[in-house]
């Protein structure tokens, strides 16, 4: 292992920077590279003029809606910062570009209502073994001590929230603070280096509390440092620094860290604190478990840029990747046409990189997002990249103007590339096109950027719900078509029984023909015909759980053809299913949903608001505070489910389903339906 003050051993370091909305990530990175040069001026948000969120969309809605990359220097060594989006509809984007980053900073408020959203990307943390250190942010904004703030945002982690430093207030307002490791205060000066001064007589007490309840922390994880304490010795400074070190990449304590990335402070040192303690490419390779492998890069992110086509962002962790070479996954071989590094949208060309640099690949056509590439063909090592999400709102789309449907296609499918948690399905039965996606927002900027990026306008409606219908009384019926007109007529004749099935039964066809009265070559073509009708049945829907048996019937020697019996077959249904007393049938979802321990009694009231039948609730396996609540629920209650779930939630209720039975559906929502489904086919 690397030694501890330098564990990047001068490697370039890739560090995410992930967060609940809106506690200020891209205003962080922003920060973080005026303070280190790569930029002349700290741009705003609200003057959109920041290296992150550069894009249309971003700065439509003041939010980041992708990865943001950025590189800089910072005493000598090299760091690429990915500006990960904290909504729950974007974080399909973090969780990949997580994969292969050494350590991340964890961007939070002093909120208690961001605890939800802060536990989800700590648990995501933990799970993955990525070391990472919170970074208290808006300190200056603070409503409370920072004593009385950390018992609150610590049950969103299972591991402790280990304070490094406390505030120094004045007349309520953060000025600086005590370093406990460095036993040092300094004041903040905006967008400057802090200045170091004695720590006030009043802090004094403070300062050796905080700094002591820190030691116990590490000392859990230190039987020598624990036994320093309990004998009353004050360890090293050095000692104290290397357990802050291997216990947060161990993953054994999360640091807290303060500061407020708006006026630039705290800035540095928790660059330093990144310096000194994170890990580097090496301990990264060791975590994935690519150590043997002679090279090796996992994708983060696909780019369709407007001029430069596509860049495939990519860490490299073993290995020199030069421009021009080959390179391989497991299906496919790329040649890299130009190699760059990224600041916020803009490609800077470079030239090879080596073990650690970030950097984007030109013109990998074949290459995907989560992927892995190696330099030699058949040796190029797996690494598990997490999964999309299951998509949870979906809208039917179409281009509004004709000539553009086949192009719009084409579009999307490079706006999936670069966030595969979006995706698009035909539905031949319906005729429609879906796209879904993560929720109301996720889609709004898909189809944002199909017409800026691609200049093609679509138009959306909720999507149709696959209604059914069905019988519930048998009948006989004859079905018989006679036709002349000239030369051979047409002509079959068919009697059949048609009788509804148990739900779920499908559909059967038999025949008890005797006699030869049906022909045995015509009787398929009479199955044909019944089948055909069963498409759109009497009330407009396609007819399940029916069965037919042709019994009886006539035919013509001439006359008689497989047309003619397909005819009457039709013929038969066409007559005798409406009086059959057909009704409609509805989807029913099984449906999960996880939320917050404290939001499921609200989240039973929007399940029975829905017409959902609720089936009982259990704590979800490895999640703190949180319930699952299962329960069937029609599908076309679920069009716009996600949005009431997330405002039920602060934004992180999420689910699932699939389809689980059909149903009977009367009364006034029955007629709504078979309403606008006529006012649709006229």
């Amino acid at each position: 292992m690397a030694d501890a003050k330098d564990p990047g051993g001068n490697s370039p370091r890739c560090i995410a920077l992930v967060g609940p909305y809106l506690s200020g990530k891209t205003t962080l990175l922003e920060a973080i590279l005026a303070r280190t040069g790569a930029i002349t001026r700290q741009g705003t948000i609200a003057d959109n003029n920041t290296v992150g969120d550069a894009s249309a969309e971003a700065r439509g809605h003041d939010m980041s809606v992708e990865l943001n990359v950025a590189q800089t220097d910072f005493l000598g060594d090299t760091y690429t910062f990915i500006d990960c989006p904290g909504s729950v509809e974007f974080q399909n984007d973090a969780a990949v570009a997580l994969t292969a980053c050494d350590a991340a900073v964890v961007v939070c408020e002093p909120d208690d209502k961001k605890v939800p959203a802060l536990q989800l990307i700590l648990k995501q943390l933990e799970d993955r073994g990525i070391p990472h250190v919170l970074f208290l942010n808006k300190i200056d904004k603070a409503e409370g001590r920072v004593r009385d703030i950390l018992p609150i945002l610590q049950p969103a982690s299972s591991k402790p929230m280990v304070l490094r430093q406390i505030p120094i207030w004045e007349n309520e307002i953060v000025t600086g603070f005590v370093d406990l490791a460095l036993e040092r205060a300094f004041v903040y000066r905006e967008h400057e280096a802090s200045e170091v001064i004695e720590i006030p007589g009043d802090l004094s007490d403070r300062q050796k509390e905080a700094r002591f309840s820190m030691l116990e922390q590490l000392a859990d994880y230190d039987d020598e440092l624990m036994e320093q304490l309990l004998e009353d010795v004050e360890p090293p400074q050095d000692k104290v620094f290397d357990d802050l070190s291997k216990e947060m990449r161990d993953g054994d304590i999360c640091p807290v860290l303060l500061g407020s990335a708006e006026n630039g402070n705290g800035i540095l040192r928790l660059l330093k604190a990144l310096r000194h303690e994170a890990p580097g490419v090496a301990e990264t390779v060791e975590r994935l478990g690519v150590s043997d492998a002679p090279s090796c890069a996992q994708v983060l992110k696909t780019f369709h840029t407007d001029h430069g086509g596509k860049l495939t962002l990519a860490r490299i962790l073993r290995g020199t990747f030069a421009d021009g070479t080959t390179v391989y996954t497991n299906e496919d071989d790329e040649r890299i046409s130009g190699i760059f590094t990224l600041m916020g949208q803009d490609p800077v060309k470079g030239g090879d990189a080596g073990p650690g640099a970030t950097v984007a690949f030109g013109r990998m056509e074949s290459v995907k997002t989560g992927e892995t590439l190696g330099l030699e063909k058949g040796n190029v090592p797996e690494i598990d990249a997490p999964s999309s999400p299951k998509p949870v709102m979906g809208l039917a789309i179409s281009a509004m103007e004709r000539k553009d449907e086949v192009r719009m296609a084409e579009a999307i499918s490079k706006i999936i590339e670069e966030d595969p948690s979006i995706s698009l399905a035909h539905n031949q039965d319906l005729g429609e096109m879906v796209m879904w996606g993560q929720g109301e927002m996720h889609l709004r900027v898909a189809l944002e950027r199909l017409n800026r990026k691609y200049g093609i306008a679509a138009q959306t409606r909720p999507r149709q719900v696959p209604y059914k219908e069905t019988i519930k009384k048998p009948i006989e019926i004859r079905g018989r078509h006679k036709k002349q007109s000239g030369g051979h007529g047409q002509f079959g004749d068919v009697v059949v029984d048609i009788k509804p099935l148990p739900r779920g039964g499908g559909f059967e066809f038999s025949d008890t023909i005797s006699g030869g009265v049906v022909p045995k070559q015509y009787i398929p073509s009479v199955e044909t015909g019944v089948r055909e009708y069963l498409g759109s049945g009497p009330l407009g829907f396609p007819v399940v759980d029916v069965a037919v048996c042709l019994k009886d019937g006539s035919y013509h020697s001439v006359d008689s053809s497989d047309q003619a019996f397909k005819t009457a077959g039709s013929l038969a249904m066409r007559e005798g299913m409406p009086k059959c007393a057909p009704v409609l049938l509805e989807p029913i979802m099984a449906v999960e949903i996880a939320v917050p321990s404290e939001a499921t009694a609200r989240i039973n009231q929007i399940i029975s608001g829905r017409r959902g039948q609720i089936l009982g609730f259990d704590a979800r396996p490895n999640w703190t505070g949180w319930d699952l609540v299962q329960a069937h629920m029609p599908e076309s209650e679920l069009q716009n489910l996600i949005i009431e779930l997330r405002s039920a939630t602060a934004g992180v209720g999420t689910y699932s389903a699939q389809f689980d039975h059909l149903s009977e559906l009367t009364g006034k929502i029955a007629e709504q339906v078979l309403a606008s489904h006529s006012a649709q086919a006229a």
